[in-house]
Parts: C-alpha cells; structure tokens; sequence
C-alpha cells in the first residue's frame, strides 16, 4: 500500500498568502411573527413521536417474471439400446445380449448384485403377499374433507392489453377441454373503452388463447351448439346475433340484418333442443325472445313478447314488455323456457302456446332486483335457482309465491350462481367481494359448508365444467380463475338424491301449507273489510311517533347483529 500520495499544482499559484478579515453578521431577511398564529399556540409536553434506528428488513416490492411451460414428450418403449441395433429385429437384439453378456464387466457385475438380489427374494417368498390384514377390524366411516384450490389463471389476451371485465363463460359441450369467454368493458354512452375480441381457451395452455373471435361490434354472450361443438352463436351490442364456427375463428359466418335484430343489446343466447340441432334463441332488455334457424338468418322464426296479461284476449305490446336479464333453457322441456326480468320476475315461457296466457303460463315475483342467474337443477327439473337482491333462492314449480329454501341476506352482494352437475345439492355462488362460496343443502342451508377467497376484485361470471372437478370463475379484470373442487364436493353418495328429494318434497310442501293459509287470511280480511262501513284517517286514534321509531330502531339493530 503507498503512503504517499501525489498531486500537480501550477508554479503560479505558490506563494500567495491568504488575507482574512473580521465582519460583523449581516441581515438578510427579517419575517415578523403573526400574531394571530402566535396566540393559538400551545406547547405541548410530552410529545410523542415515533422514531425508528433500525434497519428495514422488509421488501416492499416484487418483481416476477411469468414462467411459461410447453408440453413435450418421448416414447421410451424399449431400453437403452443403441442406435446400430434394430428393436424390431429379434436376432440383432440376442446377438447384442451375446455379445454383452461375454463382457468381463457384465459378469463382475451381476456377481456383485446376486447376494442382495436373492436376500430380497426369499424375504417376498417368505411373507404372504396377497393376504389382508386385519379383515376382522370394523372399518371407519370415509373423512370428508371440503377443500378447493386454483390451479391456473387465464388473464385477458394472456396478460397482454387491456384488463376487460368478463360478460359470459362458455364450456364446450361432450365434456371438452376448451371454454369461451366474451369481455366487456364500455363507457356511460355504451361506447367500448378498448378492442372487442373475445377468446376461446384451452385448460392446458394459460399462456396465451387458442383462437381469437372478432365480432363486428362488442360480444355479450357467446354460446356453444350442444350438438355441434364447433358451431357457437353471439349476442351483440347492436342488438344482431352472429353465429362462429370454432374451427375458423375470426369473423362471424352469419349475421342477422339489423332490422329484424332486438331494439337493444342482446343479453343472453342459448341453443334449443331441434330437430335440426341449427335453432337457438335470444333476448334482452327490450323485452323480446326470438327465435333464429342457422340456414336462414334473413328472418326469425318466432317471436314472443314478455308482457304478462291477465286475460287472453288482451294485446301484447313492446312498450309494456319486462327487460330480460337472464334465459334458461333445458334440453329436456324443448318447448319451455324461464326467463328472468330485470325487475326481478322469473316468468316461464311457453312457446307452442296459442294465447298470451297460454305463451306466459306462470308466474314468480323472485326478487326486488334485477334476476343475476337462473338455473334449473340438473337432477330435480322442478326446483331452480335464482340469484338477486344480496340473496340466493331455491324454489319450485308448484309454489309460486314464495321460495322454498332462500340464503340469509349477505353483506357482498352476490353476482351469479350455477349447480354442481354431479353434486346435485351443491350450489356455487361468487360475490362482490372476490370469494367463491360453495352450499351444500344437505348439510347446512343457514351458511356455506366452504368458503374461498379467489381475487380482491369482484366475481361476475361462474360456469361449472360437465365433470364437476373445474369451476371457471371471472372477474372485473379480465382473470379467468380456474379453480378445482376435492371429491366431497363433487361426487354424490348413494343416498344423496333421495335425501334430497325428501327435502324439496318437505320444504314444498310446507310453503304450499303456507300459501293456502294466507289466502285463508286474505279472504277472511276482504270479507270483513266489505261488512264493515269505511273509516278515514281521522277515526283512528292517536299513536306515538316516538315508540314507533324506537320500536324500528331496535328491530333493525337485532337484523344486523343477527347478520
């Protein structure tokens, strides 16, 4: 190490001598003190400040990178033979296995391994292999253990672009391994804020989607043909359905014109049970359900109006018809559907009726809301399931007025639900605040039996997979989550389906019970009220403004406390 250090200095610049001088403060700036703030000062003794010496350990940050995986593989029939040996040929391999087994190094070899090899084989032929043990023992009831867990995220475009909420999510029928997902992401004057394609996914591949579907103008609903798994039918923004063939992608194959198309966007489309396997139907706010054939899109084959009558020879018109916010169909009824209203009627259609009464034969007043999901059970056709107003509801065909099995009211608003289609009591519901909750009707109705937190932004969109191990849930970002159901919550034990059967029969029929008694209750109030003279407000007698609000106030406070 040196010790000493040189620098350069021009000859100029020695011999000065530095000149200091004494100099008194100098003012430069002189601010008067205001008195006003002056008078409002308080000393305060002690203060408390938090201090902090020590260092910060903590990462407040994290920078990822994204793996991507591809699948490969190999087909490793036979061993480890060389390249100059035909497998194929049986004399090359024994006079390969020869020429090994001359091998000084084979014979080392195998006298090595001889001793261990026969110990272990004499220990097998020692032990019986194939008995079982403790046959005598009682055996213990199975464990069931409720769990999920997420096993892949489909981001929006792969992660790339815009992060658009989720419309629709599509399974492809026969069990596929594909699912389509429609984005919508619009402005107050229903202009779309980024690019309108939509995706079809595969369930290996989350990295990016298999096909890209571009619809002339923002796609609502996209659906797939139950028989042809390939063909799938779109509501549009403008109010056209279009029909994609997912073997092509890209633009639609067909488009209806415009000016048969509904008034308003459409919500919902679904595929009936036809003949022709080519029919599908489709609705929306406007009130209108219209029914369009594949081989000739210039024109609708029916068309049914969503205004309920009381009598049959009253005329239906547009202008009173119920904004649909949500179609269900079932392939076993073809000529029934159920449609659910945005002022939260569920109004079963006919379509082979003759009269309006014959076309709306029934009637349920399900929510105060709009209807967020209807869903009949796959395996009790009579009951269904409807979402609205922070509130999940079960009812059934024959009880009209009121539901049979309903959830407490939640404190997140609950945006859509679906059966399980092999667990028949298990409904899935997702919610405002990003968690997926699974109800099982055979083990609890007053709460969840499981209850997941998948994202902090909210679920719209939920569609179970026909296997009922995958749930595709969407969010408000463009993020398909892919969760994975355990066994308890997928299979169906021997007596479920008669236990629940039991229930929907035990629950109707304490509503029907119900029912009859409060039209009991209302003709008996109809007919007093006709022999009695009619009073005014005046007649009644004074009440206490005070007890009343007090009475209110403590009522509502036991509701939340009760929540």
């Amino acid at each position: 190490m040196d010790i000493a250090f040189h620098y350069a200095k021009k000859r100029c610049n020695y011999g000065r001598q530095p000149m200091f001088c004494e100099q008194g403060p100098v003012l430069c700036d002189n601010i008067a003190a205001n008195i006003a703030e002056r008078r409002q000062y308080i000393l305060r003794n002690p203060v408390h400040q938090p201090t902090q010496h020590t260092p910060i350990w903590a990462e407040h940050h994290v920078n990822t990178i994204r793996a991507e995986f591809t699948t490969t593989g190999a087909n490793h029939s036979e061993g480890g033979w060389p390249k100059d040996v035909n497998v194929t040929d049986p004399e090359a391999t024994q006079r390969y296995k020869r020429k090994v087994e001359k091998d000084d190094n084979y014979v080392h070899c195998v006298m090595a391994l001889a001793p261990g090899m026969d110990h272990y084989v004499q220990q097998n032929n020692a032990i019986d292999m194939y008995r079982t043990y403790y046959a005598e023992m009682r055996p213990m009831p199975a464990l069931e253990r409720n769990s999920c867990r997420i096993v892949n995220q489909y981001r929006d475009g792969g992660g790339i672009g815009p992060k658009r909420p989720i419309s629709s999510i599509c399974w492809q029928p026969e069990g596929g391994q594909r699912f389509a997902v429609t984005y919508l992401n619009l402005d107050l004057n229903r202009n779309p804020k980024d690019h309108i394609k939509s995706y079809i996914w595969d369930v290996d591949n989350a990295n990016h989607p298999e096909l890209t579907i571009t619809p002339p103008c923002a796609l609502l609903d996209l659906q797939y043909n139950q028989r042809e798994p390939h063909i799938m039918a779109g509501g549009l923004l403008s109010g056209q359905v279009g029909v994609w063939d997912a073997r092509i992608a890209g633009n639609p194959l067909l488009l209806s014109p415009p000016h048969i198309a509904h008034r308003d966007f459409v919500r919902n489309v679904l595929f009936i049970n036809a003949k022709s396997g080519q029919e599908f139907f489709s609705a929306g706010p406007d009130g209108a359900v219209k029914w369009w054939d594949i081989r000739n899109m210039s024109e609708t084959t029916d068309e049914m109006i969503m205004e309920v009558v009381k009598y049959s020879f009253e005329t239906q018109t547009m202008a009173k018809a119920n904004g649909i916010s949500v179609l269900e169909f079932e392939p076993t009824i073809p000529s029934r559907f159920m449609a659910g209203t945005e002022n939260g009627l569920v109004i079963t259609g006919n379509r082979k009726g003759k009269t309006p009464t014959e076309k709306l034969p029934a009637l349920f007043s399900a929510h105060l809301g709009p209807v967020w999901s209807l869903e009949r059970n796959p395996g009790f056709l009579k009951n269904f399931l409807t979402v609205g107003d922070w509130t999940a509801r079960v009812w059934s065909d024959d009880c009209r007025e009121s539901s049979i099995v309903m959830s407490p009211p939640q404190r997140h608003k609950i945006t859509a639900a679906t059966w399980s289609p092999t667990r028949l009591s298990l409904m899935l519901l997702t919610q405002w605040n990003g968690k997926l909750a699974a109800w099982d009707l055979l083990r609890r109705q007053h709460e969840p039996v499981l209850t997941m937190h998948i994202c902090n932004e909210p679920l719209l969109r939920i569609k179970a997979h026909e296997g009922g191990s995958l749930v595709a849930c969407g969010n408000t970002k463009g993020s398909i989550f892919m969760v994975e159901l355990s066994s308890a919550l997928t299979q169906s034990s021997r007596n479920d389906k008669t236990l629940l059967t039991a229930m929907f029969d035990r629950e109707g029929k304490r509503e029907r019970i119900l029912e009859s008694r409060m039209r009991e209750i209302r003709l008996k109030l109809k007919q007093g009220g006709e022999k009695s003279p009619r009073g005014s407000l005046r007649d009644e007698g004074p009440f206490d403004v005070g007890a009343v609000t007090a009475t209110y106030n403590a009522t509502v406070k036991k509701e939340l406390a009760a929540m």
